[in-house]
């Protein structure tokens, strides 16, 4: 799976019409709306989209080379979602660029950034003590925009942007299963504090330690992985 096209589109057509329908479509196939093997159907699309079916055709052929695709001649586009061995290597990759996203953001954050990121530690705390776990996944979510944009690195910042939505369903069973979410919030605190303390090795080490155990607590969870 070319996970690098997906940033490109998002950083040379995002505004375009065509991006705009490879953007919807992706996050339907993301989200769930479309399940693995299912037929996308350009005149169904182009009709719900209100668009020829020429920048669907586009957008198809984008989600394609991204991997999320399969074209087939004479037959047409059916979602190919994520395999098993997809999501392990999402995991992995998504560990070490999430370790080095710490390590810039001790080195770049700003005191604006760093008092969202400790204001967000907070919020989830609070959410996760009342079982509001909806907005806990929010401020899941917040945590780790922060610390993406608190690195200094567009480059890094898309790509990890990418894979969070890549993952997106798993992930937030990931933080919804049985004292996942306590430990989830410990983690991001003291991967917090580290940056705090400008400390960019142990924020880097909690950081890539986190997303492993996430990975871990997979197993654990009841989802339907082909259905993604």
């Amino acid at each position: 799976m070319d996970t690098t096209a997906g940033v490109q589109m998002e950083v040379t057509d995002k505004y375009s019409l065509r991006g705009r329908v490879y953007h919807r479509i992706r996050e339907d196939i993301i989200s769930g709306k479309y399940k693995k093997n299912e037929e996308l159907k350009e005149v169904v699309i182009a009709g719900e989209l209100g668009v020829s079916r020429t920048p669907v055709r586009e957008a198809l052929r984008q989600l394609e080379l991204e991997g999320l695709v399969a074209i087939v001649p004479n037959k047409g586009a059916y979602v190919k979602g994520f395999t098993d061995k997809d999501i392990h290597d999402i995991y992995i990759i998504r560990s070490l660029l999430e370790g080095l996203c710490a390590k810039w953001a001790a080195e770049n954050i700003s005191e604006e950034q760093m008092n969202a990121l400790e204001e967000s530690v907070d919020l989830a705390e609070f959410h996760l003590s009342k079982g509001h776990l909806e907005q806990f996944a929010e401020q899941d979510g917040r945590f780790h925009e922060i610390l993406y944009q608190a690195s200094g690195s567009k480059v890094l910042h898309d790509l990890l942007t990418d894979y969070h939505h890549y993952i997106k369903r798993v992930r937030e069973a990931s933080i919804g299963a049985k004292n996942r979410s306590d430990y989830t919030n410990m983690e991001h605190r003291n991967i917090m504090l580290a940056i705090k303390e400008k400390n960019g090795e142990q924020a880097e080490k909690l950081a890539h330690e986190h997303i492993l155990n996430s990975m871990k607590n997979i197993g654990d969870c009841k989802i339907e992985i082909d259905n993604i």
